[in-house]
């Protein structure tokens, strides 16, 4: 339940702050035009890294090797284009992390663990092609 409050209301607090802050430093139209270009570059990336992924998981199925390491590279894509959709500095900074390829392993070696926990768990039912 924790993740909710972190979603729902701290996340919103600190992208609030931000905007304060940067507004009263650089201007509102300056805060707005970052805002919408981050959204652009965001978009660019997340359709340019989503293809490369989709064509490695496409190259492991025809080499019948199972695609783990694609699969994980494609939820920290698609979580990263959620959050780079999202107006604000914060939610950008993580979009970006996730998104860009030499940013990524942390990300996935913590959704990996994630994963893990929860088959071990008995919480997601795993079976072998």
């Amino acid at each position: 339940m924790y993740w909710l409050f972190l979603f729902v209301i701290l996340i919103p607090a600190i992208e609030i702050s931000i905007f304060i802050w940067t507004g009263s430093a650089i201007g509102i139209f300056s805060v707005l035009l970052i805002i919408v270009l981050t959204g652009f570059v965001g978009i660019m990336l997340v359709k340019q890294e989503g293809a490369k992924t989709w064509y490695s998981i496409q190259r492991s199925y025809e080499q019948h090797i199972p695609p783990t390491d694609e699969i994980t590279d494609g939820v920290c894509i698609i979580i990263g284009g959620i959050f780079l959709l999202t107006p604000g500095f914060f939610t950008d900074a993580l979009g970006f992390l996730l998104v860009l390829p030499w940013t990524r392993p942390p990300f996935k070696k913590l959704l990996l663990f994630l994963i893990i926990k929860r088959i071990s768990n008995g919480k997601i039912i795993y079976r072998k092609w």
